[in-house]
Formats: structure tokens, sequence, C-alpha cells
């Protein structure tokens, strides 16, 4: 039976005294426990907080003074900045320093991605071993573990990279936009072939396959150190370091054809790689590429034509040596062409650099020396000459008959010529070879101004001064083999348009008796050269900005650059042919002392029809043969002296210091 309630009873405060010491004991043991928790914490959060400066500053001064992991500077750099805070990398603290890149991901997130050939980033982890264990982490490490550490092991991460920099890029056209002849195709096949040192016989089909092929720069230039054993990442050794064309090309393709591979561009490649794979002439890449970056890795990111990069090599490659290149028929049974080219000053195309830096960018086309062999033997078997040739000949046959009042075309009208009658004999380009010297100098291209968006107002422009180089032009005879001497210019005589030979014939009361052999040149005859300096043009200034054309705003460096053309000046034969200062008109004296020596120089120079004449032959008989010919040629070459384009890009860039990036 319980107790009754009655027998509890309350005694009172007195039974509760101690209770709130107690209560304040427990608490001030909780207080000191958790202090103890936070000041232990808080220690290592510390220690983690200084580390974590040493890796920020470790990688700031990488990055800074542009470490490298293939040239061993970015760890060096790291090491010695972590030594000045007070932080001995060692068996204990360490400090490892990793190069590569940043990466966007599909969730639109940055991370670092290794790659010792690139330092467009640099990371840095520093860990230490030295750090006393927390009380609570010595417990959860006894408990989890049956071990109790003495050290806590801590590790600080810090990825740097240094701002997108100011980057500009131009490019001067090199070669054909693109073929769509057959004749165009032709003479490229002729051209490079004879570059190359093989045969090449691409189609249209071929040739706008390299032409569209884009080769990312970088990658060209990674490709070309791994086949030629240079260091990664060296750019500079790899710009001065000596190639074949084969290296050269093969690289070229294998990275143009990882950017989309197809049929015609595989076909192309194939015949490119044929036509140089015994020609062991060496390239060394720096002289057709000018890097003014520093060679950095984020400096070449660009893309350019793998059509430009094969013709940019041949044409580096032929700088000593003369061409034979076999030209395709211009006028099948008329001309026969050949050609002989010899690359003076090879071409400059890309050129990469920070144009606030005061350092030169320009790009120049090749400056090429040709000679041209026009041989036009089918012309005299033409039953149907222009009518300028013949009037040329009549008028002048003429001209020189009226002053000595005889018929000089036919044979003379006295019955008897017993002891012989002489008359003129005249023949249409006695000479049928006529040469061409061409010294093409091109043309050149350089930033002279720029301007970035401030503050996000305004926009990008880039203005590019460009020249057009002089032509010198020879039509005449000339000795071949002087043509490519770099001592003297080659000397051009006249080529002989009409030879005004004579012929004795005998006849007896009207019935011809026979006649001698024709005498050449025994009455003179007439003959022009050209020696002169034609399509210079003045420089012209192209902006590349939306305010002055909203097509042209120079785009970021990987994207197809802005194009411009410069003013155009008429071609090469349309120049001559317009201006008769720059033919020269010679007179032969005749061979021998006959009736007609005393006055035919006199006549030739009195005739004033002559000059008004030559004119129409150039236009009417030279110029359909020169003019697709020479134009065609320099244009495939790159030498477009009618219409220069420049490419322009631009990279504004961040400014301001290396920044944390992770």
């Amino acid at each position: 039976m319980s107790p009754p309630l009655r027998s509890i009873q309350f005694k009172g405060p007195e039974q509760q005294r101690g209770a709130i010491g107690l209560m304040a004991a427990v608490t001030l043991g909780l207080v000191l426990l958790f202090m103890l928790l936070v000041v232990d914490s808080g220690r290592l959060y510390l220690e983690q907080r200084k580390l974590q400066r040493v890796a920020d500053l470790a990688v700031l001064e990488a990055v800074s003074r542009g470490g490298s992991c293939t040239a061993g500077t970015a760890p060096t750099y790291a090491n010695e900045s972590a030594t000045r805070n007070s932080f001995t990398p060692g068996t204990v603290q360490k400090i490892n320093t990793t190069c590569g890149t940043l990466v966007t991901g599909s969730d639109n997130l940055r991370a670092f991605k290794l790659d010792s050939t690139k330092s467009d980033a640099i990371r840095v982890i520093a860990t230490t071993t030295t750090v006393p264990t927390s009380v609570a982490g010595g417990l959860w490490s006894f408990y989890s573990n049956g071990k109790f550490l003495i050290n806590t092991p801590l590790t600080a991460s810090a990825v740097g990279a240094a701002p997108k920099p100011l980057l500009a890029q131009i490019s001067i056209r090199s070669t054909l936009a693109s073929v769509t002849t057959n004749s165009q195709a032709a003479l490229l096949n002729s051209i490079t072939g004879g570059l190359a040192g093989g045969s090449i016989n691409l189609s249209i089909a071929g040739w706008n396959g390299l032409l569209g092929a884009d080769a990312n720069l970088l990658s060209f230039m990674d490709k070309l150190a791994i086949d030629l054993g240079v260091k990664a990442g060296d750019y500079d050794k790899l710009l001065s370091t000596n190639a074949t064309l084969t290296q050269l090309i093969n690289a070229a393709a294998t990275v143009a054809k990882a950017n989309g591979d197809t049929t015609d561009l595989q076909t192309a490649v194939a015949g490119l790689q044929a036509a140089v794979k015994l020609n062991p002439t060496l390239v060394t890449l720096g002289d057709l590429l000018k890097l003014k970056t520093g060679a950095q890795s984020s400096g070449l990111d660009a893309n350019l034509k793998l059509g430009q990069l094969a013709e940019a090599f041949l044409q580096v490659a032929n700088t000593h040596n003369a061409v034979d290149l076999n030209a395709p028929l211009i006028l099948p049974g008329i001309a026969n062409v050949t050609l002989r080219m010899k690359v003076i000053e090879p071409p400059q195309f890309s050129a990469i650099g920070d144009p606030s830096s005061g350092q030169v960018l320009s790009v120049r086309t090749a400056q090429v020396r040709t000679l041209v062999a026009i041989d036009l033997t089918g012309l005299s078997k033409i039953i149907d000459l222009p009518d300028a040739v013949k009037g040329l000949t009549n008028t002048l046959v003429t001209a020189v008959g009226d002053l000595l009042n005889l018929n000089l075309v036919g044979l003379v009208t006295n019955l008897l010529c017993l002891t012989g009658c002489k008359q003129i004999s005249p023949v249409l380009l006695p000479d049928p070879k006529i040469y061409i010297s061409l010294d093409a100098g091109g043309a050149d291209a350089t930033i002279t101004g720029y301007t970035c968006p401030i503050g996000g107002i305004g926009s990008k422009s880039l203005t590019v001064k460009t020249n057009k180089s002089l032509v010198d032009l020879r039509i005449g005879k000339l000795d071949p083999t002087t043509v490519f001497s770099t001592t003297a210019p080659p000397v051009v005589s006249a080529v002989p348009l009409i030879d005004l030979g004579i012929q004795t014939c005998y006849k007896i009361l009207g019935i011809l008796g026979g006649c001698e052999k024709r005498v050449a040149y025994a009455a003179g005859g007439i003959g022009f050269m050209a020696n002169t300096s034609i399509a210079k043009t003045a420089g012209s200034t192209l902006i590349f900005s939306k305010a002055t054309n909203p097509d042209s705003t120079p785009p970021d460096l990987k994207l197809n650059p802005a194009t411009l053309s410069t003013p155009q000046s008429t071609s090469i034969v349309d120049s001559l042919s317009s201006t008769i200062s720059g033919i020269q008109i010679e007179a032969y004296k005749p061979s021998t002392n006959n009736i007609f020596s005393t006055v035919l120089t006199t006549a030739t120079t009195a005739i004033s029809a002559v000059t008004n004449l030559i004119k129409p032959v150039i236009n009417n008989v030279l110029s359909p043969l020169l003019t697709p010919l020479i134009n065609n040629l320099l244009t495939t070459l790159g030498i477009s002296l009618a219409d220069v384009e420049v490419g322009a890009n631009l990279n504004c860039g961040q400014g301001g210091r290396a920044q944390l990036v992770l």
C-alpha cells in the first residue's frame, strides 16, 4: 500500500542550495569546451588562410613574370615567391606548379585543364604537414582510424592567368580566293609544281579545298615542334629551326584536316605531299610568320588558310634559285609560252602582336622576278593578219617608196632587169621570240593605329597603311642567262617588228628569170622595246571600323578576318599601252649600201604614223597575249597590283595585371 500523500512534505528552499552552482559549473565547462574548439579550429583556419596566401602569391608571381612549364621557369618563380613568404619548399612543405589552359564546360563553369605545353593558366598547390592536429580532429582520427594524428596536412590551391592580351593580326592576300576556271587551275598546277619541284595536277575542286581549309596556327606550331624534335612550347626556337617542305606541309595538312576533312582536301594535300617529297630545300618558319607576341600561346591561337601556308612555304624555299615553269598555252597554235621565276624576297603574309607596344606589325607579298618567253612563230602562219599589223607594214613600205618614188612592194615595172632589179621584201616579226622581264615588287601593309572601347563605350578599329611597289617591265630581246643576276639589271634590246630585206630579181621582157637570196635588213627595219617602270600607286590607308563600314569591324583573332581592298590600279599591260612614253621605236640601219640606204633612217623618223600604229599593235597583238598571262600569273603568286586585299583581326583584351581565376 502506497504511503499516504500526506507523508510527502515540502521542506523548503533549503534542500536546493548549490543547484545554481552546479549548473554554472556545467555551463562554464561547456563554454570552455566550445571556446577550446573555436580557438583550436580557428588556429587551423588561420593556418589554412596563411597557406592559401602563399599559393595565391606564388601563382600570381609565376604568371606576371611570364612563367612557363616547358622552360621550367614557372616552378622556379613560384618557389621563389613561397620562400620569400616564409614557406620553404622541401620534404615537409611542398609547392607543386603545373601549367595548362582554362576551359568552360557544358555547365558554363570554368575549370583548369592540365597541359604542360601551354602556359595560358598556371596552377600552384601548396601543402604542409607541420600544423598540429586540433583536439576534435585528433579525437575523430582516433575513433575512426584507431590512431591519434599529431599533425594535420593542409592543402591550398590557386590558379592564375594573365588577362586577355591586346593583340592584332594582319594578313595580306597571298593567293587566289577561289579557283573558278580550268585555266586558273592549270596555271596554279604549273606554278605550284615548278616551285615544289614536282608535278601537280589538281582540279578546280581540289584547289578550292586547299584555299578554303583553315589551319590553326597554334596547333600547327605544336605539331611541327613534335615533328622537328623542338621542346614543346618553345616557339622562339621553333621559328628559327629549319624544316623541309615535306615536314611543313604535313604538319599544316594534319591540322587543317582536323578542322574538317573532305575528299577534295585529301586529294589536294596528297598532291602537294607527292610534289615536295623529294625536295631537300630547308625553310625557316620565321621568314614568313612575324610573331611579335614573344611567341606566347595566347597570341598564336589564330587561323590561317592552308593554301596560303603552302604557297608561302614554296615561295620561301625558292628565294635563292630560279624555277622553270611550264605555263599553259595562251593561244594554242599561235604562241608558246615558257616561264622562269625567282622569288627575290619571300612573303610575310601574317603578323601577330601588340599594337600598343611600339612594335612594327607589317606584312608583304612576295617580290618576284619573272622571265616570260613568248614564241610567236605561229603568228606568221595566220593568213588573215591583224589589220593593225598589215597597216603598219603597208604604211611603212609605202612611205619609204614614196620618198624614193619607187614601187617597193612588187617587182619594178621595167621590162629589162638584165643586171638585176632590187625590191623591198618586208617580213613581219622576223624574230618571233619576245622576252618579257618583270620585276614585281608586290605590296605591303603596316598597322599604324588602333582604338578599343573604354568602359564598354565605343567600338574597336584598326588602321592599316598599304603600299603597292613599283614594277619594272622590260619587253624585247634579252639574254636569259643574265635576267636573274643579282649584280646588275638585265639589258634589253629592241624586237624587230618588220625586217625590210632586199631581194634582187631578173626580168627579161616581163618574164621573171629568177631572184637572188633575200638579204635580211638590207634596207633596215623597225623594232620596238619597252624598259619602263609602271603601275606605281600612292600609298593608301585602310580603316577597319564599324564607322566606315559595318562589315569591316576587326573580329577577334580566331574568327575570319575583316577584309578591305586598296584602290584599284590599272593592269600592267593596260598601263603600258595607254602611255606611249614607255615604248621605244628603233630603226635598224641598212646592212648594205644600196639605193635605200640614204633615206631609210630619215624615212623612219619622218613617218608620223609609225607611233600611232605601234599602239594598236600592242593592243591588238601583244595585249591579248600578255594581259591574261602576266595578270593571272601575278595574281596566282599573290602579287595582284590591281587589287591588294588586307585582312585584319583585333583582340582588345582586358588590361591589368595577372589575376586569380580559380
